[in-house]
């Protein structure tokens, strides 16, 4: 590290502290791993703070998981600080979760595209630092197509402000970072004076508080300050009323766009195709960030749309790990899944080696007990939106108790993370593309523990084709279907193409959900309860099964799944 200058710390007259003058490359690397660690503590407060309805994911947890892939990018990388720069840039570029994610990406891109130009042989000095966060503030301006003051634009802008100031005057790393550290404290403060809908929830934004704790982690890296310990100011909780209000909002006046799912994927495209891209996506959407360069974009977007999101970018180039979020349902999902408790192996589950082991996705307690006892060796918590990641499967690939392990992901989007696993381990991985519980079931009663792993995924694929799902649920809003209007509050009967039924009430949703579904030639169907069934429903599907489709069996479980009161398997 170049030298440092010795000064007075004012809160302790009688001593003195060594400060540095410059940022090395083992520092930047302190303060990526220090940041990450930082955001885990603050995580769930940050998420509190995210007070819209249909969040794209909890803004703590993203910008949390976006530093997990930096780190893991910076794992093996010598201390160079161009080498650094690189892997911090690449890494929140690919991991990016999410729009807080996808903007604190091209944060850290900017602050890297000034610190790799620094002379290596002293580091990054103060101006350097104060020129970086105007490089930061300008990517992520540049990366959101209506940007909303009031967020962590507003913060890292004016970080950057507070910043060049102090440098025309005092360009000391130190006297930098704290004056950056100061700008953005008061403008996260006024963040609710420029978004109403923060001064309402009686908040600050959450993206700023993260970045904000940036510059926190920064001085300790610098000078040894602590950094904030987490506190109930950054989580209050949120009048269910208020929340309720928010549902309805929408436009251009910081409330939430009225839109259904946010779909985001990497493209790979020429530099010169991204402008025309952009005005195509806003015609469609809102929430739009598109950020990266050299060929390969990161691209996020909320739209009603899905169709008209992915072929503008098969129009310009290769779409791919497109993940495609229902925005609506992810609340509760994510209420449950983060409420869930570690589930203690189940009383009798075997450990002992297999030849093939299986590891299943899934939510409820009640399904992951059905799992265990049809053979399941480990079971990830996940969903619809709470999807796990490849780290997550390969954990329970590497614990399963064999070299070959089939994955039943039980949902579209959860497949093309599964197909990753494999390429991470020494074990063989098959995928049994399973998309929903119901297929996972079915898949299970062809499953042999002592057949080989190519063998079972064979057998269990064709017994999972065999089965058709269906599922129910709640409309959360007006719209409209071939069936005819849907209004807020009707009950959905839905299949892998789309709705097929609407009424208003949950027991004629699956009446007639199953009389499309059901037919003649059906022997067995699965009825899988789950938050929002009830008994007399149950029975009212039992009875009509009995008069109209005589020919079928059922089997009643009780799933406790969210979201979705009756998921049905028909064989």
């Amino acid at each position: 590290m170049p030298p440092a200058a010795v000064i007075a710390d004012p809160g302790c007259p009688a001593e003195t502290m060594s400060v540095p003058e410059t940022l090395s490359a083992a520092d930047l690397r302190a303060l990526v791993l220090a940041f990450r660690d930082a955001l885990r503590a603050h995580q769930q407060g940050i998420n509190r703070l995210n007070v819209y309805p249909v969040p794209d994911g909890d803004t703590g947890t993203n910008m949390a998981l976006t530093l997990e892939s930096v780190v893991a990018e910076l794992d093996g990388v010598a201390d160079d600080l161009e080498a650094v720069c690189r892997a911090v840039a690449h890494g929140s570029l690919m991991g990016a979760r999410g729009n807080s994610g996808v903007i604190l990406s091209q944060i850290l891109r900017g602050l890297s595209d000034i610190f790799k130009a620094a002379d290596p042989s002293t580091g990054v000095t103060g101006a350097e630092v104060a020129t970086a966060l105007t490089s930061a503030a300008e990517s992520a301006y540049g990366a959101v197509m209506r940007p909303v003051e009031g967020t962590i634009l507003t913060v890292v802008r004016e970080a950057s402000v507070g910043a060049q100031q102090a440098a025309v005057t005092d360009p000391s790393l130190l006297a930098v970072l704290v004056a950056a550290r100061d700008a953005a404290s008061a403008a996260l403060a006024d963040t609710p004076n420029l978004l109403p809908v923060l001064a309402e929830a009686g908040v600050v934004d959450a993206g700023g508080t993260g970045f904000l704790l940036f510059l926190d982690v920064a001085l300790h890296v610098v000078d040894g300050r602590p950094v904030p310990e987490p506190d109930e100011f950054e989580g209050p909780a949120i009048d269910p009323a208020f929340t309720e209000r928010m549902q309805h909002m929408h436009g251009d006046d910081g409330g939430i766009a009225d839109l259904r799912y946010e779909v985001m994927y990497f493209l790979e495209a020429p530099d010169e195709t991204i402008a025309a891209f952009k005005d195509v996506w806003a015609g469609i959407g809102d929430s739009i960030v598109v950020v990266g360069g050299d060929g390969i974009w990161n691209c996020h977007i909320h739209t009603d749309d899905i169709g008209a999101a992915i072929e503008a970018a098969i129009e310009i180039g290769r779409p791919s790990k497109i993940r495609v979020t229902d925005l609506l349902d992810e609340v509760e999902e994510e209420r449950w899944v983060r409420d869930a408790e570690p589930s203690p192996p189940e009383p009798g589950r075997s450990r002992e080696p297999v030849e093939t082991a299986v590891v299943a996705v899934a939510t409820g307690d009640g399904i992951r007990r059905i799992f265990y006892s049809l053979g399941v060796q480990g079971i990830v918590t996940g969903g619809q939106t709470m999807n796990p990641s490849t780290a997550q499967l390969l954990e329970a690939v590497e614990a399963a108790p064999s070299d070959h392990v089939v994955i039943l992901p039980n949902n579209k989007n959860i497949i093309p993370v599964a197909e990753q696993v494999d390429a991470h381990t020494a074990k063989t991985v098959h995928v049994v593309r399973t998309t929903g519980v119901a297929e996972g079931f079915a898949s299970l009663l062809a499953y042999d523990p002592e057949a080989d792993g190519e063998d079972n995924r064979e057998a269990m694929t064709d017994a999972a084709d065999n089965v058709v799902a269906g599922e129910v649920t709640q409309a959360v809003r007006d719209s409209s279907c071939d069936l005819g209007p849907i209004h807020e509050g009707d009950f959905l009967g839905l299949c892998g193409d789309g709705i097929r039924a609407v009424a208003p009430t949950l027991a004629l949703a699956c009446e007639r959900l199953l009389a499309d579904l059901v037919t003649e030639n059906h022997e067995l169907i699965t009825i899988i309860e789950g938050e929002g069934s009830s008994a007399a429903v149950s029975r009212h599907i039992e009875v009509w099964l009995q008069e109209h489709r005589p020919a079928a069996d059922t089997e009643i479980h009780h799933g406790g799944q969210p979201l979705y009161p009756y998921l049905f398997g028909i064989e």
